[in-house]
């Protein structure tokens, strides 16, 4: 195989999880960031230094004009069962075949760490490990955050918007207090609590990333107004109309007053147990 845009990739087999529902949702019209799909064989090639391998990588990675993120796409990620969330890595604001390539292998790396293989074991995953990658443009958020399509605490069918300033990983990674919505199915605010957002992961000039402290004011001021949780309910909408009701997980983020989809999975059985 050959890597190929993300809109093609359709085999969960061959790109894993995360790159077949992306690829799912661009060739519907949401707005996911475009990019790349990385086959599992074309990515343990990478991490062999298979030279035909590096050489179509460096095609590739001279079609991007900005930065770009490397994701994780497993086989088995992002579904009911197993969402390896927090386990396999993530690299952000990447420029040219160097630093994408080091990436690659970093997410390749990841997916053989103790704490990945006990969560692999733990949820019965296949121990069969296969790494599929997806590159995508980077957007670079203002705010951004997770929405849950239920409550992943009680269960309720609501939905669960944490949000904070700059790129999502301080949510992701919880280096946040984030703040905290639940609107009703048509969009109605339920609940809105503030976080402590006191740092947002922010691009660093050149490439990858760093925290920075954020503006005293703004620590405990609500990071979305009404129009952006608007517009967060509208994507549920989209994305209930392209994979079903769910429940799902979505990570998003707002450049400007523009939204994006950066990823999507069912919540899985843990979480809303």
């Amino acid at each position: 195989m050959k890597p190929g845009p993300l809109a093609s990739a359709r085999d969960e087999s061959v790109y894993g999880g995360k790159a077949t529902q992306l690829g799912a949702a661009l060739r519907a019209g949401l707005p996911v960031p475009e990019g790349f799909a990385l086959d599992t064989k074309f990515v343990d090639a990478i991490a062999a230094g298979d030279a035909s391998a590096r050489t179509e990588l460096a095609i590739l990675c001279s079609q991007m004009t900005g930065p770009v993120a490397v994701r994780s796409s497993a086989i088995g990620e992002d579904s009911v069962s197993a969402s390896f969330a927090g386990q396999h890595a993530t690299v952000l604001n990447l420029m040219g075949f160097e630093a994408v390539s080091e990436a690659i292998l970093i997410v390749w790396e990841s997916a053989r760490t103790e704490s990945a293989l006990a969560y692999r074991d733990r949820v019965g995953a296949d121990t069969a490990i296969r790494m599929g990658v997806v590159i995508q443009n980077l957007v670079a958020a203002d705010v951004a955050g997770v929405l849950f399509t239920c409550n992943p605490v009680t269960g309720q069918d609501e939905l669960v918007v944490e949000a904070s300033w700059g790129l999502g990983e301080a949510v992701v990674q919880g280096l946040v207090i984030p703040d905290s919505y639940r609107m009703d199915r048509a969009g109605r605010l339920l609940e809105s609590r503030t976080g402590f957002k006191d740092i947002s992961v922010q691009r660093v000039p050149g490439g990858l990333t760093r925290t920075e402290a954020v503006a005293a004011h703004l620590v405990e001021q609500l990071c979305l107004d009404a129009k952006k949780l608007a517009a967060l309910q509208g994507l549920v909408t989209q994305c209930e109309g392209v994979f079903g009701t769910g429940p799902h997980d979505i990570e998003w983020a707002f450049e400007g007053e523009t939204l994006y989809l950066l990823q999507l999975r069912p919540v899985t059985k843990s979480a809303a147990a």
